[in-house]
């Protein structure tokens, strides 16, 4: 991420992380109380993408996650266009859970949402409220979970009146056979399969709408190809646990996985160990990012370091079993490359055909 892009949109991540560390180390102080309980929690994964604990015998992910602003940009489109695109933004907000709980390995079985408004009318401003509600539904369908229940208050003063703040929670068992993935057993000689996104994704909104207010027909300003930009940004996220699922089907054990969002490429090595992650086949760079990317002037360091760029998950796995993630991935309709390794040393991502490095310390939490 480039600081001086997100600085002028109100969002400093190196801010953000070192709050999240803070909760963190506050957090650990209550490992006793799920004991009392008889479980236990699973403290390698405090700052994992997901919490992961041990109780009546199962091994369970928890995640609460929201979807930012990216709510705004249906506003703002279907204000424009008259397009309801907030069934998208549902799957994009259940895709952004779930993604988070496979992560560590499991499977995804509830979810719960949080819709949060600045005025109770906007229940009532028209097809929104379906449109998101069918979104939600949808993700689940895709992710195999039940939707338990949920949360929509009215907060006047701290949500936008016009808007509403969609996030929510969700829990997951890790499959019988398999321990949570949490980085420990990546080691030198790890091969690096990235599969594609769908664009976007649920990261870099507030940067999109800085873009759009620097175009002469904001969102509608048609890219080359001549899709309009906002249609583009709101093209829904991947969700990846199909993936996940038929891995432990096949039985193919990543060392690691990671969901590329915030932070985009520095996501690469998110895992705590001293070691290289080297990207030599970047996957096709999606015609949207290119377009945000220019109109803000970004380069690719920090583009990379920001967006997904086309990579929306990465799975880390033995060399004997990168073509099989591959054909996994395959069969579950989703592109996927054999794009790099892990080597030991420093810990530290390589993007060798652009010339960027990013040191360990840009990437201290996510």
């Amino acid at each position: 991420m480039s600081a001086e892009h997100y600085d002028t949109v109100g969002v400093n991540y190196s801010i953000l992380d070192k709050s999240k560390r803070s909760a963190i180390s506050a957090a650990q102080t209550t490992s006793s109380f799920l004991a009392s309980h008889g479980g236990q929690v699973v403290e390698e994964s405090r700052g994992a993408s997901a919490f992961v604990f041990n109780i009546g015998g199962m091994t369970l992910a928890f995640v609460i996650e929201g979807l930012g602003t990216k709510s705004i940009i249906a506003r703002m489109w279907l204000e424009a266009t008259g397009e309801d695109r907030f069934r998208d933004i549902g799957i994009d907000a259940v895709g952004a859970i779930v993604n988070d709980i496979c992560s560590v390995g499991a499977l995804p079985f509830v979810v719960n949402a949080y819709f949060a408004t600045g005025n109770s009318k906007w229940h009532l401003g028209g097809s929104s409220l379906e449109s998101l509600l069918v979104g939600w539904r949808d993700g689940c369908e895709i992710s195999g979970a039940a939707w338990g229940g949920g949360e929509s208050p009215a907060l006047p003063g701290l949500v936008s009146g016009t808007d509403v703040e969609v996030a929510g929670s969700g829990i997951g068992a890790l499959p019988g056979s398999w321990d949570p993935i949490l980085g420990e057993e990546l080691r030198d000689g790890d091969v690096i399969v990235l599969i594609e996104s769908s664009g976007l994704h649920a990261n870099g909104a507030s940067l999109v709408r800085s873009a759009a207010d620097r175009l002469p027909d904001g969102l509608r300003t048609p890219m080359p190809s001549g899709d309009a930009f906002g249609a583009s940004v709101l093209r829904p996220s991947t969700i990846y646990v199909p993936l996940v699922r038929e891995l432990s089907k096949r039985e193919i054990r990543p060392t690691y996985l990671s969901h590329i969002t915030g932070h985009g490429f520095r996501k690469l090595m998110r895992a705590p160990a001293d070691l290289v992650y080297i990207i030599d086949q970047l996957p096709p760079v999606p015609e949207v990012f290119t377009f945000i990317t220019q109109t803000l002037e970004m380069n690719d360091r920090a583009a990379y370091g920001t967006f997904n760029m086309g990579a929306g998950f990465a799975v880390y796995v033995r060399p004997e079993d990168a073509i099989g993630v591959i054909d996994t991935a395959t069969s579950v309709g989703l592109r996927a490359w054999q794009s790099g390794r892990v080597e030991a040393g420093r810990r530290r991502a390589e993007l060798p055909t652009l010339g960027i490095t990013f040191e360990g310390p840009e990437l201290e939490l996510s």
